[in-house]
C-alpha cells in the first residue's frame, strides 16, 4: 500500500496498543488485581492473534483491500485489549516478588558486609526484564521476517501465536507461588478529588499569581488530613503518608510528559528506517531484518551497563540518577536521528533518481551503514525506556502502580499521534528534513527535561524513602 499508508497504519497500531494499558491498569488496580487481569488479557491476546493468522491465509490475503485488511484490523483491535491488560501489569507483578523495601545490611559468605539497596535492585530487575523482552524480539522478528519472505505472512503470525499460548501455562503454574497485591478499590477517584481539592483558592485571573500559588511549596502540605483537622472532607479516608505518595506519583507523571518526543525518535525504527533500508544494498536480506540490530545491540549493551557502566559510576560516586539517565536517553536518541539524516543525505546524493530514491534501484551503500542509528537507539532505550518503567514503579503509590505504569506507556501512544503529523513528510524528497527535525526536537526536549526536573533529581533519595501510605476502609479512621 506504499510507505505513507503503511506508516499511517503502523502509527495507528502503536497509538492503540499503548493507549489501552490505561484501561487495563484501571481494571487491575481497582477491580481484579494484576494476576487476574493478566490472565484474561492473555486469553484476548491469543484470540486476536488467531484472527491475525486468519487474515493472512492464502484464500483471504488474495483479497487484500477487503477481507484481508478488514480481518487484520479486527485482529489488531482485539490484540489491543490483550496488550492493555498485560503491558502495565506484568512488570509490577515481577518486581513485587522482591522481598525488599528498605536498605538492609547483609553478610556475604566471604564475611564481607554489604548494603542491599532496593532501588538498585529494582533497576537491575528492570534491566533484565527488558533484556528478555529483546531475546524474544530478536528471535521472533528474525524468524518472522524470513518466514514471510519464503513462506508467507500466515506463518509469520502463527509463530508468535504458538509461543503466546505458552504464557497461560506459566501463569497457571505460578498461581499459588506469586505474591499478589489485592485490588485497591476506588483509589483513583480519591486521587482526582485530592488533586482538585488542593487547587482550591490557587487560581486567579492573573496567570502569574496562579503559577505562584500552585508552586509555593504548600500545594500538597495544605491538604494533608493532619493539617485540615475538623475541616477534613468525609471522602478523605487516608493518612498524610498517602498524600506524600500521591504527590510523588503525580510528579512522576509530569516527568513522563516529555517522553512522547523521545518515543517519536524511537518509532522511526519501526517504519521509516525500514523503508530507508529498502533503498540500500541488501545483499538478499529482507529490508526489515536490519531493524533487529536494535534488540541485538540491547542484548549486548544491557549486561555492559548492568555489570560494567553502572557499578563503575557508583564506585566513583557519580550519581547517574533516573532523571539524568532519561535525559541521556534523549541525547542518544537525537544522535541516532543525526546518523539517519546523514545516511539519507548520501542515499539521495548517490541515487539515480536523486531525492526520489524509492523510485529507482537501490543505491550502492550497504544497508549495514544504518547500524549506528540502531545501536544509538538501543542505548537510548536503556537510558530512557527502562528507566521510565523503573521510575513509574518506584514513584507510584503501591495501590496505583499499574496506573502510573500505564501513564508511562501511554506516552508512546501520544508519540504515535504526533507521528501521524509527520506522515505527510514520511516520503521522498522530505526524509532528510524529517530525520533532522526529530534530532533537533529530541535534543531540545532533553535539555528542557533536565532543567525542569533538576530539583526532583536532587530529592531522589528522599522520595524513595517515603513511608507507604494507607487508605482506610470504611469505619477505620485510625492513624
Amino acid at each position: 500500500m506504499g510507505q505513507r499508508a503503511s506508516t499511517g497504519i503502523g502509527t495507528f497500531n502503536t497509538f492503540y496498543q499503548y493507549m489501552m494499558p490505561l484501561f487495563g491498569a484501571y481494571v487491575a488496580d481497582e477491580i481484579w488485581g494484576r494476576y487476574k487481569t493478566i490472565c484474561y488479557a492473555l486469553l484476548l491476546d491469543i484470540i486476536g492473534h488467531l484472527v491475525l493468522v486468519m487474515s493472512a491465509i492464502p484464500p483471504v490475503i488474495t483479497k487484500p483491500h477487503s477481507n484481508s485488511l478488514g480481518a487484520m484490523i479486527v485482529g489488531i483491535l482485539v490484540i489491543g485489549f490483550g496488550t492493555g491488560g498485560f503491558k502495565p501489569n506484568i512488570s509490577p507483578l515481577i518486581v513485587e516478588q522482591l522481598p525488599l523495601d528498605h536498605l538492609v545490611v547483609r553478610t556475604l559468605k566471604s564475611g564481607e558486609r554489604v548494603i542491599v539497596d532496593p532501588i538498585i535492585t529494582v533497576n537491575r530487575v528492570y534491566n533484565w526484564f527488558y533484556f528478555f523482552i529483546n531475546v524474544g524480539a530478536l528471535i521472533g522478528q528474525l524468524s518472522m521476517s524470513f518466514a514471510e519472505k519464503y513462506v508467507g505472512f500466515w506463518l509469520s503470525f502463527t509463530l508468535p501465536t504458538i509461543l503466546l499460548a505458552v504464557a497461560p501455562l506459566v501463569m497457571w503454574w505460578g498461581r499459588h507461588r506469586y505474591d499478589r497485591r489485592p485490588p485497591s478499590g476506588s483509589v483513583l477517584g480519591k486521587v482526582m478529588k485530592l488533586w482538585i481539592f488542593a487547587q482550591k483558592g490557587r487560581w486567579h485571573i492573573n496567570p502569574v499569581r496562579t503559577w505562584k500559588h500552585l508552586h509555593d511549596g504548600t500545594f500538597w502540605e495544605s491538604v494533608k488530613p493532619s493539617q485540615l483537622g475538623a475541616r477534613k472532607p468525609n471522602w478523605m479516608t487516608f493518612n498524610d503518608a498517602w498524600v506524600d505518595e500521591v504527590a510523588r506519583g503525580i510528579s512522576a507523571c509530569a516527568v513522563f510528559a516529555y517522553l512522547p518526543i523521545y518515543w517519536l525518535t524511537y518509532n522511526q525504527i519501526n517504519n521509516n528506517l525500514v523503508s530507508q533500508a529498502a533503498t540500500m544494498r541488501l545483499n538478499g536480506l529482507p529490508n526489515e531484518v536490519v531493524s533487529n540490530l536494535d534488540p541485538f545491540a540491547l542484548l549486548i549493551l544491557i549486561p555492559v551497563c548492568d555489570f560494567g557502566v553502572y557499578p563503575l559510576l557508583r564506585r566513583f560516586r557519580i550519581n547517574f540518577s533516573p532523571i539524568k539517565r532519561i535525559a541521556a536517553g534523549f541525547f542518544t536518541g537525537a544522535a541516532a536521528m543525526i546518523w539517519a539524516t546523514v545516511i539519507q543525505y548520501y542515499i539521495y546524493k548517490n541515487s539515480a533518481c536523486g531525492s526520489h530514491a524509492a523510485d529507482c534501484d537501490p543505491v550502492s551503500i550497504s544497508v549495514w551503514a544504518q547500524s549506528g542509528s540502531y545501536i544509538l537507539i538501543a542505548l537510548s532505550e536503556i537510558f530512557a525506556s527502562i528507566t521510565s518503567l523503573e521510575y513509574a514503579f518506584s514513584k507510584a503509590p503501591k495501590s496505583m502502580r499499574s496506573m502510573v505504569q500505564a501513564i508511562a506507556l501511554f506516552m508512546s501512544a501520544l508519540a504515535a499521534a504526533i507521528g501521524e503529523g509527520f506522515v505527510s513528510v514520511s516520503e521522498d524528497p522530505l526524509l532528510v528534513l524529517e530525520y533532522g527535525s526529530m534530532a533537533v526536537l529530541a535534543f531540545v526536549a532533553g535539555c528542557l527535561f533536565y532543567w525542569q526536573f533538576r530539583e526532583l533529581d536532587r530529592e531522589e533519595d528522599l522520595l524513595n524513602a517515603l513511608p507507604e501510605g494507607k487508605v482506610f476502609v470504611e469505619g477505620d479512621k485510625s492513624e
